[in-house]
């Protein structure tokens, strides 16, 4: 099995090899194409290169911008968040009336007053500031607790009691904090709130009063921000779509991020533990998906930390879309050095090429043909022979086309010379009658209109215009309804355009004398005969239509196979419309010919004449 695959490999590359030497020879056979090929390959080298470049060079400086301006940016933010927080620390302490709420707080249960004044107290606090959704105050050692918060359009002040704050991880951390405070994260969990918070909590600051004397913890107070603290933090840093940041507490604790899926897989990567407490840093982590540069800064006052990962692809996408600019000029400056190429080559390779243009036209048949001489270099000298060869080659030609021409013309008065005698007989039969019966009468229009009928049918050409075929046929008419009487009716439907339409003399008459024939003398009744023509897009239609008995289907087999007959294998019996159909066939080329249709109602003949004329006669 492996001696056969290495043999179907083998087999493979080698047809491969063929293929692509087969199409580098096919490329390289014109002077043009290696010239193409020259230039384009030191185009896309120095194209090529000058991009490599010039993207590592942008690559590298996108991301020591990214660092700089990601470093300033985390900076002001974290002064944002210290005065934020300071700001918070603030609000929690009382310090103007420290003892007058501790006493509150201690007397609240029994005195009406003291409740009075901790929601005096709840109230000022928030109202003075916009970004609370609530403030609890928790008694210590009765387990009741305030609330202020915004219910509908109107603060309310409720109270309430719970015993399970105590047992929460925030409530232990407050009472165990020197600084008697905590901060509660809602990111990953809202389960240990105690209270029930607002759905759009921010974070928690928590601050433990204690009295001063004994320093026994009286209450804490709760405050509830909402997400316009994260607006007033983040205003100096711009996020766009897709941009992650993160803030994280000395604690190791996120208050917020974008994506809390980045933050556990960067969590769980141990990225996060690189990060030092102080100050600013970067540091490069790669996810499965893609790398990042992960820029960090620390407060030095409160420790907290603002980190902001940055994909690298998000980086170098200045670098990228400069490169691919590069790479849309460079195919521009290629598309027009081809061009330019192609221009230079055509100039030199331009005699070549007429030469051999003049070549294809000499070997379709087209004796025009003629090389430009221009100079006296070899090429001057080949386009002059050229020249000569063509010329004797068209003598030779003419010689046999008029040989040729002379022959059709003979074939042509041939066919002319055999239309139907019987016409003449009965013409003069229907004379001798109409001068028997009527002796004087019609008998000199009759005798005009057979001389008339005569000249035309002799006078030599071969192509009339409709408008004198449709005079001789009128003539043609008169002299038969002297025969068949009423019996024969004639119409004509002719379209003016089409008076002057060249067509073969006689043509139009060969169809009519049909129509008599095999209708008007096979039956006694009226026979009416339409003659109309009908232009198309490309050719005319001259039709003859009567309603006599038709022709029978093995009759006009006959007749439709004699027209594929050789003339020197033709019979007598229809020789009027083969006769019609061979001239048809000799002035107008294949485009023309005669069809029949028949059925019991009566028989059309159509003639498909070619609107460009006999031009290749």
């Amino acid at each position: 099995m492996c001696t056969l695959s290495k043999g179907a490999v083998i087999m493979m590359s080698g047809h491969v090899g063929t293929i692509l030497r087969s199409m580098w020879r096919r490329i390289t056979q014109k002077l043009v194409n290696k010239l193409i090929l020259l230039f384009t390959s030191v185009i896309i080298l120095v194209v090529g290169s000058l991009t490599i470049i010039s993207y590592q060079m942008i690559e590298k400086e996108s991301v020591n911008h990214s660092i700089a301006s990601t470093t300033n940016n985390l900076l002001l933010v974290n002064q944002n968040l210290e005065d934020y927080l300071e700001g918070m620390q603030q609000l929690a302490l009382p310090q103007l009336r420290y003892n007058d709420i501790m006493n509150a707080i201690a007397n609240e249960n029994r005195d009406y007053a003291a409740r009075m004044v901790i929601e005096n107290y709840l109230r000022n606090m928030f109202y003075s500031r916009n970004d609370l959704e609530a403030i609890y105050l928790y008694v210590a050692d009765r387990h009741q607790y305030y609330v202020v918060t915004r219910e509908t359009y109107n603060i309310t002040v409720r109270k309430g009691i719970n015993t399970d704050i105590p047992k929460l991880p925030w409530y232990k951390e407050a009472m165990a904090s020197t600084a008697n405070e905590s901060f509660q994260s809602f990111v990953e969990s809202r389960s240990d709130m105690g209270y029930v918070a607002p759905q759009a909590s921010f974070m928690a600051y928590h601050r433990v009063l204690r009295s001063i004397a004994s320093r026994h913890p009286q209450a804490v107070l709760s405050f509830y921000y909402n997400t316009s603290a994260v607006d007033e933090i983040m205003r100096n840093i711009p996020l766009g779509k897709g941009d992650q940041l993160m803030l994280i507490s000395p604690k190791r604790v996120p208050f917020y991020v974008n994506s809390l899926p980045l933050y556990e897989r960067m969590r769980d990567s141990g990225v996060l533990a690189q990060i030092g407490e102080g100050g600013s840093g970067r540091v490069t982590w790669s996810d499965s998906n893609q790398e990042y540069l992960v820029v960090y800064d620390a407060g030095e006052k409160d420790g907290w930390q603002l980190i902001k990962p940055i994909p690298y692809r998000q980086i170098y996408e200045a670098a990228t879309t400069t490169r691919n600019w590069s790479y849309v000029i460079g195919a521009l400056f290629l598309g027009v050095s081809i061009i330019l190429v192609t221009l230079t080559s055509n100039a030199i390779t331009r005699p070549l090429h007429k030469l051999s243009t003049q070549m294809k036209r000499f070997s379709t048949g087209d004796f025009e043909a003629r090389a430009l001489v221009k100079g006296h270099d070899e090429i001057a000298y080949l386009s002059l022979h050229f020249n000569e060869m063509v010329q004797r080659t068209e003598e030779l030609i003419n010689e046999r086309y008029r040989m040729k021409l002379v022959e059709k013309n003979a074939i042509l008065k041939a066919l002319e010379a055999e239309i139907n005698p019987h016409f003449l007989y009965n013409a003069l039969q229907a004379i001798s009658t109409q001068a028997l019966k009527r002796k004087m009468f019609d008998m000199a229009d009759m005798v005009d209109a057979l001389a008339q009928t005569l000249r035309y049918s002799i006078n030599g050409k071969d192509i009339v215009a409709a408008r004198e075929e449709l005079k001789h046929i009128e003539r043609y008419i008169g002299l038969q309804k002297a025969r068949f009487g009423a019996r024969l009716q004639v119409e004509v439907i002719w379209e003016d355009t089409l008076m002057e339409l060249p067509i073969p003399r006689l043509s139009v008459q060969t169809l009519v004398e049909n129509s008599i024939k095999h209708a008007l003398e096979k039956v006694s009744s009226d026979i009416l005969i339409v003659i109309s023509a009908e232009s198309g897009a490309t050719d005319a239609t001259i039709s003859v239509r009567d309603n006599g008995p038709g022709i029978s289907e093995d009759k006009l087999k006959i007749v439709l196979d004699s027209f594929h007959e050789k003339w020197e294998e033709r019979e007598s019996e229809h020789i009027g419309l083969k006769n019609l159909n061979t001239r048809l066939k000799l002035l107008y080329g294949d485009q023309a010919g005669l069809f029949i249709l028949t059925d019991e109602t009566g028989t059309e003949m159509r003639m498909q004449i070619p609107r460009g004329g006999v031009d290749h006669v």
